[in-house]
């Protein structure tokens, strides 16, 4: 009997399959909701459902069947546990590209950029031209090291080291890992915008020093666009270099969500 005959003589099993891509569904969904690139108002909710339903799908196929549900306080608290391990996952990569947000903020305030904002895709919020930039690069790096394929093995994984109706087994570790990685984010999106800073600053005091010395020089017109000029090479220079510390960023958002389910 062939495949199709034999699901249709047995259609039961259908909504047994179904019950099992929407328990899955749940992590999976709740961590492309928050994630980056995939997540936010950027992309329309519609592809992120058929995303989800078919991550969900493929990964269901070669997962156990989830435990038996009833409507009691169990599966309530199974729902909304596998909703704080979907959050949580998106979350550590979501941080990631916030440190390239925050670099780009910084850089901003140099280049005299501060005031150049655009939608941001990801919050729908304003941000600077700069920001978006380094948003737009650091998903650039993200699919170029397979981020994404890494992305779904990490969701893969997680379901064998916390199964659905399994309770978490670290509750403090698993609340205080966020924050933990915010600080790592934290700290490198202000080493990437660090060395650009500087050598703004360098600039504006320079700029300072010649309309102290020649009052005809006014740093109002000489200052910004030589600060502009000088950013945009700075940031040119600053792209070659880039893909090492986003991807080690990247490896140490992977870490750390892995972390969450043990």
């Amino acid at each position: 009997m062939d495949p199709v005959t034999l699901t249709t003589a047995q259609g039961v099993n259908l909504f047994g399959m179904l019950a099992s891509v929407l328990w899955y569904a749940l992590r999976i969904g709740a961590a492309i909701q928050v994630l980056p690139m995939l997540g936010g108002r950027g992309i329309p909710a519609r592809s992120r459902l058929v995303l989800t339903i078919a991550i969900s799908a493929a990964l269901s196929a070669l997962l156990p069947a989830p435990p038996p549900a009833g409507v009691n306080a169990a599966t309530v608290l199974s729902v909304l546990r596998e909703f704080g391990v979907g959050i949580a996952i998106g979350l550590m990569l979501r941080l990631a590209f916030e440190a390239g947000e925050l670099a780009g903020e910084l850089i901003s305030q140099g280049m005299g950029l501060a005031s150049a904002t655009l939608a941001n895709p990801l919050s729908g919020a304003s941000s600077t031209v700069v920001s978006q930039w380094f948003y737009l690069s650091f998903g650039l790096i993200f699919f170029t090291v397979n981020g994404h394929l890494a992305l779904i093995q990490l969701l893969f994984d997680s379901y064998a080291g916390m199964p659905i109706g399994t309770p978490i087994h670290d509750l403090p570790a698993f609340l205080g890992a966020v924050p933990a990685f915010f600080g790592v984010a934290l700290r490198t999106g202000l080493l990437l915008a660090l060395p650009v800073m500087m050598a703004l600053m360098a600039v504006n005091v320079a700029i300072g020093v010649l309309s102290r010395a020649a009052s005809q020089l006014s740093p109002m017109s000489l200052g910004f666009p030589v600060a502009l000029l000088v950013g945009m090479l700075l940031l040119t220079l600053l792209a070659r270099e880039l893909q090492g510390p986003v991807q080690g960023l990247f490896e140490g958002a992977f870490g750390a969500a892995r972390a969450l389910t043990g």
